[in-house]
């Protein structure tokens, strides 16, 4: 499994960002999955943002509900954040991770970063005040 995420950039508060997370190694039309979105901000532990599962069950943190959406393209194989009203405090290098297994607790575990077996390099997002 392989994720790759990008979509990430400097831009001013109040702005909007789509991130991209491509998977491979799997199918979004065959498999079971839960891809969650986390960020790191310098000198902050990894914070749970958002996940997604293939049967399009959605949870978000407080920090970002009505702000942020999360959806996916099976089609391409493609999870994406929708990023908007961004704020300095958004800033961070942006991970998906993903988890295959139809065990995985997304009510309980979704927001965990080391609940998932599989993450991306992260994309940097910086959000100028």
């Amino acid at each position: 499994v392989q994720l790759v995420e990008s979509g990430g950039a400097l831009v001013q508060a109040g702005g909007s960002l789509r991130l991209s997370c491509a998977a491979s190694g799997f199918t979004f039309e065959n498999d079971h999955y839960t891809i969650g979105w986390f960020r790191q901000a310098p000198g902050k532990g990894r914070e749970g943002i958002s996940c997604i599962t293939s049967d399009n069950f959605t949870r978000y943190a407080d920090s970002v509900k009505g702000r942020f959406i999360v959806s996916k393209n099976s089609a391409k194989n493609t999870v994406y954040l929708q990023m908007n009203m961004l704020r300095p405090e958004d800033t961070g290098n942006y991970y998906c991770a993903a988890d295959l297994s139809p065990d995985f607790r997304v009510g309980v575990w979704g927001l965990l970063f080391w609940e998932y077996d599989y993450s991306g390099q992260g994309t940097q997002v910086t959000v100028s005040s």
